[in-house]
């Protein structure tokens, strides 16, 4: 029989007059967290919106013409999408007060850089914690009309599709988005024609398009290498996120670090505050520079403090072997033409990224000195980074170095079940949205009526326990199961039945998050689960990196034992986890289950996506949950010591988690009372949203951001700019000084110390300094006044500042001074240091250097 051949025709529909908007609402991923929007779309074809992976743009390119016309008559759908309507105008309308942005300078504009970007599943183009977390970002900086703008890459491929086979073997699938499906568009220059930008690469240029995205108020620019003007292996170059080796890792962070300035430029867009998100895009740094010394005629030093008084660097990372990194020959082979415009050597052009202990070009080591404002992503983080990245400021004591700490928080209207919306707007008014960070006003949660509560949560959980079993129909029979075996695989997941006590697990399958901790005791596990009177089921989720066969070993592990015949449905192992699971499972389950080893756990975010909704925390205390667990609103897993071995740190903490679920967990939940359910259940659920929905929300987030950074590095950078920034070659010219006097400094005392004083007496205290050629005003010399005690010396400490006497040693030493009385009485403590001092610092300790007596 001869071969036929298959051509393709697309036939779009016409939208009627009366619903052309649909388009713009299709082109604004607004619709990402706007349920309402979303549910207008799904209304007009619920199979076709589910086929279409919930996109309004592919959605509209394929719906029925028939279906459109009879919405555009159905006097319901018009009602619904001009409600739509009417919250989108008011959202965007530009009149309306700014939030945030107008605590900014009139000509400021933040551009946030990251490798991935998570707002929904129609946008492919992340693969976890860290995309979600730029998007939530940006979700919020548009809440707070900030004058903000994103730079990504636009992946063909975003992160893989996976499925479980019946032996728990991951199987990773990629597959090529349409681009013309995205709700995505060319960006344009000034003059409409479409914007392309390029970047040097070793013998050859490489060609870059520009698209762009609308968030809300905001947009977000992703650059594309896939171009016919480009070579195969270029145009290659952004299309999988996190795939290839590290040629095409270090080829897309150019493309993501210098393409995405030069490609602001090209759209004569010119940021006054640069946000680098994890490393990844740390190269800008270079190319700005590479512009100030080309454009304004500035030396390299001058130049990079020019660009560093600006930059904002935050780190994700809690081990040094997470940290990018590239071997010196790598770099050479991308960056040697830099070096003669830099005016650097080979080796100090190198020394920009070189860290301590290795040879390589590290991408955090060039993010830390060319930024001035430094940050981790909890408070247990920030601590962490302090010490990883200590040795940037090798003389500073980690907890007064320039690392410090922005908590992340989730977007609340995109992970808030729409059901808690109706609720907090019955119960606790149609302001709950505007006043997100009132501690006081989400105490208004305890006063919910109980049965309306659980009701709400109920509803919840039988949402996600359909989602789950239409998953693991899915994966069972595709894996060839039996119907009488999927009946028992089903049985404790049953929506007609939510009283069962459902604990999910559902993140990247990485080790250190121990997602197999859980089978530490087999027979104790299975004693707690199989109590007839008190069932307790398991559901896990989660994607191991196609590199990482550890990771994929642990979800073989889980499918194994899921199999046993006393776990069968006790244990769940869900395929496919993806942001629509997701949103299912943090607001269904019963207990959000994290185990980190502590201190792995950056920030971790899913627990908060949990707690708004009033699912309960049991977690190691790590990463947020150490600032957020207070006794009543949820369990936690108290790490214990690290110079333990992790086996033993495992094994204990292990206990600690069966102790805490056959103890505390399981007897609190079906503790039930003539209602039906556990009154003390639903408090500490309560308890859970009144206090992580007002600290761990983005908005809480950007405004931090905006108050400790965004702000601050818009002074500096017009403090640095201003008369030809003067004031850069300043403070270049001033370290340069210090960099080269440094080694000679040192400070002596000169009064006789006295052991005792009555309350209410003075003291003088001398010091010689040794400044080696600097001035008394090169300096601060300082002394730090604590009780005695065994515990953290300069957290409590009060600080006093010696003066310049005007007077020297006969050896040439400078005086400086200090009288004061104590202000407390009992064994006081004090230590005296010297550091050095400009007042166009950004960070009193940036130098990294420091003498102590």
């Amino acid at each position: 029989m001869e071969k036929s051949t298959s051509y393709i025709l697309q036939v779009r529909p016409k939208i009627p007059a009366r619903l052309a908007r649909l388009d713009e609402l299709a082109n604004n991923l607004w619709y990402s967290w706007d349920r309402p929007t979303r549910a207008l779309f799904a209304r007009l074809h619920p199979g076709l919106w589910k086929a279409t992976g919930q996109s309004p743009k592919a959605f509209l390119k394929r719906v029925d013409e028939q279906r459109l016309l009879e919405a555009a008559e159905d006097q319901v759908f018009i009602g619904n999408f001009n409600r739509v309507l009417a919250a989108y105008d008011t959202y965007h309308d530009h009149r309306l007060p700014p939030v945030g942005s107008d605590l900014l300078h009139k000509d400021d504009l933040v551009a946030y850089f990251c490798a991935e970007f998570g707002f929904h599943e129609s946008l492919p183009i992340y693969s976890g914690g860290l995309g979600i977390l730029a998007g939530d970002h940006c979700k919020a900086a548009s809440d707070l009309r900030l004058p903000f703008v994103g730079v990504g890459l636009l992946y063909r491929q975003g992160y893989f599709h996976q499925t479980i086979d019946g032996d728990g073997n991951q199987i990773a699938t990629n597959h090529d988005s349409h681009f013309e499906d995205l709700p995505i568009t060319p960006s344009r220059r000034a003059d409409g024609t479409e914007a392309y930008t390029s970047v040097d690469l070793p013998n050859r240029k490489l060609n870059i398009k520009i698209w762009q995205v609308q968030i809300g108020h905001i947009t977000l620019y992703l650059l594309d290498t896939n171009l016919e003007s480009n070579n195969v292996h270029d145009r290659d170059i952004t299309h999988r996120l996190y795939g290839g080796d590290k040629v095409t890792r270090i080829e897309q962070e150019i493309v993501l670090g210098i393409g995405g300035v030069l490609a602001l430029q090209e759209l004569g867009l010119k940021p006054t505050v640069w946000h680098i998100n994890e490393g990844h895009a740390a190269f800008l740094v270079l190319e700005r520079v590479r512009q100030k010394m080309a454009e304004e005629n500035m030396n390299f030093a001058a130049a990079l403090e020019c660009v560093a008084a600006n930059t904002i660097f935050t780190t994700h990372t809690p081990v040094p072997a997470g940290h990018d990194h590239f071997s010196e020959g790598m770099v050479q082979a991308y960056f040697e033409h830099y070096y003669p415009e830099f005016k650097l050597s080979r080796d100090e052009f190198l020394a920009l990224g070189r860290t301590r202990n290795s040879p390589d070009f590290n991408m955090t080591a060039l993010a830390i000195r060319g930024t001035r404002f430094n940050n981790g992503v909890s408070r247990i983080h920030g601590d962490v980074s302090a010490k990883i990245c200590g040795d940037m400021w090798p003389e500073i004591e980690h907890k007064e170095n320039p690392m410090t700490y922005v908590t992340n928080g989730v977007h609340a209207p995109t992970f808030l079940a729409t059901e808690w919306i109706e609720v907090l707007e019955r119960q606790l008014g149609i302001e709950w949205s505007a006043r997100m960070n009132d501690v006081e006003f989400w105490e208004g949660v305890g006063r919910i009526p109980d049965h309306l509560f659980w009701s709400v949560r109920q509803t919840l959980k039988a949402k996600m326990l359909n989602m789950v079993r239409e998953r693991i129909s899915a994966q069972h029979f595709r894996n060839h199961g039996s119907e009488a075996h999927l009946d028992r695989l089903l049985k404790y997941v049953s929506p007609e039945n939510p009283n069962i006590l459902t604990i999910g697990f559902a993140r990247r399958f990485a080790t250190y998050k121990r997602a197999t901790m859980l089978f530490g005791d087999i027979d104790w596990l299975r004693e707690i689960l199989n109590n007839p009177e008190r069932p307790v089921v398991f559901i896990f989720a989660g994607k191991a990196h196609p590199a990482d066969i550890p990771g994929q070993d642990l979800i073989r592990h889980i499918t194994h034992i899921s199999k046993m015949p006393e776990f069968i449905g006790k244990i769940l192992m869900v395929e496919g986890y993806d942001l629509a699971l997701a949103r299912k499972l943090v607001s269904g389950v019963d207990v959000w289950l994290n185990t980190p080893l502590y201190p792995l756990e950056a920030s971790g975010t899913s627990g908060m996506k949990a707690g708004i909704n009033g699912t309960i925390n049991l977690s190691v205390l790590d990463g947020w949950w150490g600032e957020s667990y207070d006794g009543k609103n949820g369990w936690a897993i108290k790490p214990v010591s690290e110079s333990l071995s992790e086996e033993v740190r495992t094994r204990e903490e292990t206990r600690t988690f069966y102790e805490l679920l056959q103890d505390h967990v399981v007897p609190l939940y079906y503790e039930h009372g003539k209602m039906g359910f556990s009154p003390s259940w639903v408090k500490m659920s309560k308890r859970s949203m009144s206090t992580i929905m007002p600290r761990f929300n983005a908005k809480r987030m950007v405004g931090e951001y905006l108050a400790k950074c965004y702000l601050p590095a818009s002074k500096q950078h017009r403090l640095y700019r201003q008369d030809q920034c003067v004031n850069s070659h300043v403070v270049a010219e001033w370290k340069a000084r210090i960099r080269h006097a440094w080694a000679g400094v040192a400070l002596r005392r000169l009064d006789g110390m006295q052991k005792e004083i009555n309350y209410g007496d003075s003291l003088r205290f001398e010091i010689a300094v040794k400044l080696n050629g600097l001035k008394p005003g090169d300096v601060t010399v300082e002394m730090l006044l604590s009780l005695f005690t065994k515990r953290e010396k300069l957290h409590n400490s009060r600080r006093y500042r010696f003066e310049d006497t005007g007077k020297m040693t006969d050896a040439g030493e400078n005086i400086f001074a200090l009288d004061m009385q104590p202000e407390q009485c009992g064994k006081l403590e004090y230590r005296i240091r010297v550091y050095p001092y400009h007042e166009m610092l950004t960070h009193q300790f940036e130098m990294g250097m420091m003498r102590w007596l």
